[in-house]
């Protein structure tokens, strides 16, 4: 039996509606996101975990993206920690990032042994990850200071790109820093007049009234070429480095953008103060690691040795 033009009119009849049928569901469909973006940027404007002062649009459409972040960490140590340095060398070497640029570099004053001259000559011909600062070397008179104000005039230059960095770190020897989950941390945030850390006192969660632990804080380039010409730095260089460099941009009025990386920054967990907390996954940074203990519970935990290849060349059970 041959169809009728009657049932072929109504099969086209069915298909029309059918398509203004699902035009319409598309169009509640988008309403219904719309509305929902908009819900979750009223949210986050509100969320009181990480505290800045940044607007929820900035926060959403991001002032940085993981393709393109450049970040200057710079370690203090002292000339005489090789082994320290090749240490670390293995923690951040075998940390893989996709496509963020973060180059870790050893930070110390002016040698002052002939052997420094010569081992730390051949650290650096071989690793090229040591920059000798122009002072003697201290902890809390002025070290701090010279890292940060020299770094403009050291990085500086036309074959380089502007700004050579978007966010500089300053962080101890005795921190872990998990760079991917720092660099996640910084895509939604600002690349002007940021200042980044964990914020002392321990009890505190507001950035605005104190200032960031010496374990490593951050700040965005412009704060640093700011301290390089400013007087307010040069003229206030002795106490705790971390207080006086808070004190610093409190007196600048610099920082505006400040971001409470609490508790994904925190102390080690033992012995257990109102700093430390358990070692866990959303870490950004891990401080306090004095022994050689306590870094291979913190490497175990976060499992750094999972990308090692199987080979008949070693058995490591």
């Amino acid at each position: 039996m041959k169809p009728t033009r009657s049932d072929g009119r109504r099969f086209m009849a069915s298909c029309f509606f059918f398509i203004v049928f699902l035009c319409i569901v598309a169009s509640i469909n988008e309403i219904r996101f719309d509305s929902l973006l908009k819900l979750g940027r009223c949210a986050l404007s509100k969320t009181g975990f990480h505290s800045s002062n940044t607007s929820s649009d900035n926060l959403l459409n991001g002032n940085s993206s993981l393709d393109d972040i450049r970040i200057l960490v710079g370690i203090l140590t002292l000339p005489d920690q090789y082994q320290r340095r090749h240490f670390l060398r293995l923690i951040y070497g075998t940390q893989s990032l996709a496509t963020a640029k973060v180059d870790v570099k050893f930070v110390f004053c002016n040698l002052t042994k002939e052997d420094q001259k010569v081992l730390v000559a051949l650290e650096i011909m071989h690793y090229d990850d040591i920059i000798i600062l122009n002072c003697k070397e201290n902890m809390n008179k002025g070290k701090t200071y010279t890292y940060f104000s020299s770094l403009p005039e050291m990085l500086n230059s036309s074959d380089r790109q502007d700004p050579p960095y978007h966010y500089v770190v300053k962080a101890d020897d005795d921190t872990y820093f998990r760079l991917e989950t720092l660099v996640e941390s910084l895509i939604p945030l600002p690349r002007e007049d940021l200042y980044y850390g964990y914020v002392i006192p321990c009890p505190s969660m507001d950035p605005f009234v104190h200032y960031m632990s010496g374990m490593g804080f951050l700040v965005s380039w412009d704060i640093v070429e700011w301290i390089r010409v400013s007087d307010i730095p040069k003229n206030h260089l002795d106490g705790p480095e971390d207080k006086v460099f808070g004190q610093w941009l409190r007196d600048g009025h610099r920082g505006k953008n400040r971001y409470n990386a609490k508790w994904s920054m925190y102390n080690y967990p033992e012995p257990p103060t109102g700093c430390t907390h358990e070692l866990w996954p959303e870490t950004i940074a891990v401080h306090l690691l004095k022994t050689q203990e306590k870094w291979i519970r913190t490497l175990k935990y976060f499992n750094v040795t999972q990308n090692l290849k199987p080979s008949k060349l070693y058995h490591i059970p």
